[in-house]
């Protein structure tokens, strides 16, 4: 080997290094802590990162915010203790008063039956959980997405809404109450915990089955079994025992005999239900296929509302819950002193005159006498207050209120609306004569009403079928006669007829209050209350506002809010006053004379339904407003049976024992008090007489344009002294008028063709008034032709116009 060669030693890490490099590694190893690794510094966050947080402080967030649930929930768990039962478990009587404190009734009690879980069988059970919480033996005791999500919604604004499991409805129903707001769910939530570990899924359970309301007044399932279904709950079918668990959800919305519109929201709550128990293995699918929907009974009333009682509660309640004063489940579960407008006095001597001139003229020998059903009601028109009310013979024998049910036609009580409507706007006939009390009307037997194009094509039939000729609105109401009416209608306009009679209180809603010419007759089926509010307004010279039947509710000594009674001038003093100078005649002469038993200055009006189903009288004093109609319903079948042979009569009119019962009762209610005169404004001019027009005649041409602008509805600069027109006379046979025989050119006269001013025409006044031109060529052009001798009548009309 040579001396060059080296061996390897470790190399001494003290020594310097002598490569490139070394000094540069030697001062990054000075640089340096012994044993440690340099630390790059963090860049700053720029731009738009720095609008974001980092994943440091979300994380940190989420660690307070979960320290927060929990201590809040431990917090929440350690304050809140499971509280007494509420009052609504335990629920006490509704009280009713009269006006001078005289206790009319007592209701509102709890209707509850109690029943153990195991008188409860399978079905029943499994429906219930179908319908309001199917997981509930396998799930905590709340649902608490749900739970947050309806606190949510409910603090925010969208709306108050549930998320309840059947343990926290349970504690809803026995310890907190119905009401909705975040700090109730949020002790909801902690109590149902509690409960949940303090009593057994069984026993939560069963006094939820106890506690529910299913409508009807009755709480708990038992007493819903026997409201519903006249039975025992371990006798429920399946069909009954889904239907009365879909109760649960709406009880009175889906009550499908109270409410029979509600029947398909029933249909498919109840469908949900059966369809929940097959998914969850709890009903066969082949005997879900054969289920059918079980229709309940009727609501059976308590007996300790029997009489008027019952009727009179039942109509306070609807006011409250139909006004939003209390709602349907606080209402029920009693506890409020309610002291209703009602007078004793005169709610004694309405119950007496129905039954001295309708029930003691009823025998059992007579078969159309147990159909024979009264309703009546009567308001102080100065006040609104509801003073008496006659529902029908007894709540406990037959339920529907005849005072407040809405399927009989008013027929002829109408009218008087329609001739407010006239003198409100203003309107005038046909052929530019001003409607007033002595305004003449063709008054002839299924006379066709004329429109400005002519016939409508309505062509309704007076009573008896009798004609009566050229008469003038007072007659033609004394004697209540359609031909003349459904004519006036068009000539106001029927949509200004309508909307007269929802301002003086005939509810908008009203079934078949239509604008056409046939509103005139009363196909609306207002109730019996409804019409008397608006007389009320009549007598209250057209200021108008709601009927009220509650003076004062109080609970636990503390009174509820009632809503302001505004009142309003529904129509001009004027037009409500010159209607009661034109019904007075009817007391005084007309259909209604039989009212005039009250010995006191009163207005009225009768009324027919169709096919004799109902019979009215409507009227006032200056002081009191009333209503009473008889009507025919079979008591087995619940259908309108006309009145023929009732009583004893071939017929019941209006004028009968409507106006027998309420001049008896009307004489009763006020004899303490002493008469009052009406105090009038007519309209200026409305007991002038006129002479009769050219309505229906062709003597004028002219366009075809409406006539029921408002051309004289200007307010009079001094109010006119009511004038009692003398009784009219009777009119003259048809196609003999005042003036003979008709002027109507070449064609014949007619039955509508006999002249009442003009002198002797062409015609002998004994075919029918078609023939006459429909262009008015024919006539005489200088309106002294004989009035309605047949064809248009628009050219009077047109004529009058091109003058102005």
């Amino acid at each position: 080997m040579s001396d060059e060669h080296q061996t390897w030693a470790p190399r001494d890490p003290s020594a310097a290094s002598t490569s490139p490099g070394d000094d540069e590694g030697a001062q990054g190893a000075q640089g340096k802590a012994p044993g440690k690794k340099g630390r790059t510094k963090r860049p700053k966050r720029t731009g738009w990162r720095r609008l974001f947080p980092t994943w440091r402080m979300v994380l940190g967030s989420v660690l307070v915010a979960g320290l927060l649930l929990v201590g809040g929930f431990f917090a929440g768990y350690q304050l809140v203790d499971i509280p007494a039962a509420n009052a609504g478990a335990d629920a006490q009587s509704n009280v009713y008063f009269y006006k001078d404190g005289t206790v009319l009734a007592r209701d509102g009690e709890v209707n509850r039956e109690k029943v153990k879980l195991s008188q409860v069988p399978s079905n029943v059970q499994h429906a219930v959980l179908a319908a309001e919480d199917r997981d509930f033996y396998s799930q905590p005791a709340v649902d608490v997405r749900a739970m947050f999500r309806a606190g949510w919604n409910t603090a925010t604004g969208k709306g108050k809404q549930g998320g309840s499991t059947i343990t926290q409805q349970y504690v809803k129903n026995y310890y907190l109450g119905q009401e909705r707001t975040v700090v109730r769910k949020a002790k909801e939530f902690f109590i149902a915990i509690k409960l949940n570990r303090e009593q057994s899924k069984d026993q939560i359970f069963e006094g939820y089955l106890n506690t529910s309301y299913f409508g009807r007044n009755a709480y708990g399932i038992q007493a819903a079994a026997q409201a519903y279904y006249g039975k025992n709950v371990e006798d429920l079918t399946t069909a009954e025992a889904a239907y009365l668990a879909s109760l649960l959800n709406a009880p009175s919305a889906y009550d499908v005999v109270a409410h029979p519109d509600s029947k398909p929201a029933a249909l498919s709550r109840w469908n949900y239900v059966l369809d929940g128990m097959v998914k969850e293995g709890w009903l066969d699918s082949g005997e879900r296929s054969t289920t059918e929907f079980p229709v309940p009974g009727e609501a059976k009333p308590s007996t300790g509302l029997s009489g008027q009682r019952g009727y009179l509660v039942q109509a306070v309640e609807q006011y409250l819950t139909g006004n939003g004063i209390i709602d349907e489940k606080t209402l029920a579960t009693g506890g409020h002193r309610i002291t209703t407008t009602l007078d004793k006095k005169k709610q004694d001597a309405f119950v007496a005159a129905v039954k001295d001139n309708v029930m003691k003229k009823r025998s059992d020998d007579r078969e159309p006498d147990k159909n024979v059903r009264v309703g009546g009601a009567s308001i102080v028109p100065e006040t609104g207050e509801v003073v008496a009310m006659y529902g029908g013979i007894d709540y406990t024998q037959q339920y529907v209120n005849n005072a407040t049910r809405r399927d009989y036609q008013v027929g002829s009580t109408f009218k008087p609306f329609v001739f407010t409507a006239a003198v409100a706007n203003g309107s005038s006939t046909q052929d530019g004569r001003r409607i007033t009390p002595e305004t003449y009307y063709d008054g002839t037997n299924k006379r066709t009403v004329q429109g400005p194009q002519g016939s409508t094509g309505y062509d309704p039939a007076n009573e008896d079928d009798v004609d009566y000729g050229q008469i003038t609105v007072r007659t033609a109401t004394d004697k209540s006669v359609n031909a003349v009416y459904a004519q006036m209608a068009q000539d106001v306009g029927p949509e200004k007829v309508r909307d007269t009679a929802v301002a003086l209180g005939i509810p908008k809603t009203t079934p078949d209050l239509t604008a056409s010419p046939s509103i005139a007759l009363g196909p609306a089926t207002a109730s019996v209350l409804d019409l008397t509010e608006a007389y009320a307004t009549l007598a209250n010279h057209g200021r108008h506002g709601p009927y009220t039947l509650v003076d004062k509710v109080t609970k636990d000594g503390t009174e509820i809010e009632l809503p302001d009674r505004k009142t309003e001038q529904a129509i001009s003093r004027e037009a409500a006053d010159t209607t009661t100078a034109l019904l007075r005649s009817v007391v005084e002469g007309g259909t209604g004379s039989a009212a005039q038993a009250a010995g006191r200055p009163a207005v009225g009006k009768t009324g027919t339904a169709e096919e004799d189903k109902a019979a009215w009288f409507a009227g006032y004093t200056p002081d009191l407003a009333t209503v009473v109609a008889v009507m025919g319903q079979d008591p087995d079948s619940g259908t309108q049976t006309p009145l023929y042979g009732a009583l004893g009569l071939d017929r019941v009119n209006g004028g009968g024992a409507p106006a027998e019962t309420w001049a008896a009762y009307t004489e009763a209610a006020l004899r303490s008090s002493p008469a009052q005169e009406f105090d009038l404004r007519t309209a200026p001019g409305s007991d002038e007489p006129q002479e009769p027009g050219d309505e229906g005649t062709d003597t004028i041409d002219g366009p075809d344009t409406p006539d029921d602008t408002d051309s004289s509805s200007t307010s009079p600069s001094a109010p006119a002294d009511p004038t009692t027109p003398s009784a009219p006379t009777t009119p003259a046979p048809p196609g003999n008028g005042d003036g003979g025989t008709g002027t109507t050119g070449d064609a014949t006269g007619g039955t509508d063709g006999g002249g009442t001013t003009g002198g002797d025409g062409d015609g002998t006044g004994t075919s029918t008034g078609t023939e006459g031109g429909t262009d008015g060529d024919n006539g005489d052009s200088d309106g002294d032709t004989g009035a309605l001798g047949g064809g248009l009548i628009e050219g009077v009309r047109g004529a009058r116009e091109q003058g102005e």
